[in-house]
């Protein structure tokens, strides 16, 4: 019993799928030299490729880009104090409306593009925030 599970095991994880992960494996190699990755600790490479998932959320507010928007317009001050007082869980939902996910580029917040951006609506308090997550905007009436 134990020799036809091992077999069965073998079969099921590596055999039957060794030519899809070969062909995988070839063309991710292709687009991704191992040669590069060598460079970086496991923990760096894992950021890289993944992003991170622990944020400064200060630095973010930092780095935001605001856009028909100043930093000391009352909108903005008002949207940073709700947004810190969010706990954890909400802010990382939060940056997945914004940018689409919930991690940040392996570069950090210190190279984002995050843009607060007026939407110049005629009746603001009509209009809900919305995202494009393709360029990171939050699109916030007054």
């Amino acid at each position: 019993r134990k020799e036809y599970v091992d077999l069965y095991v073998d079969y099921t994880f590596n055999k039957s799928v060794q030519k899809s992960f070969e062909d995988f494996m070839k063309g991710f190699l292709r687009g991704c030299p191992a040669r590069n990755w060598k460079m970086f600790f496991p923990e760096e490479l894992q950021d890289l490729l993944q992003g991170h998932t622990t944020f400064d959320w200060h630095l973010l507010e930092e780095n935001v880009m605001y856009i028909f928007y100043t930093k000391l317009d009352k909108t903005i001050r008002n949207f940073w104090t709700v947004f810190h007082k969010l706990p954890e869980e909400k802010k990382k939902k939060f940056i997945a409306f914004w940018s689409g996910s919930d991690r940040i580029t392996g570069y950090g917040l210190e190279c984002s593009r995050f843009r607060i951006q007026d939407p110049l609506r005629e009746a603001p308090d009509e209009s809900y925030p919305y995202a494009t997550t393709c360029n990171f905007t939050l699109l916030l009436p007054r």
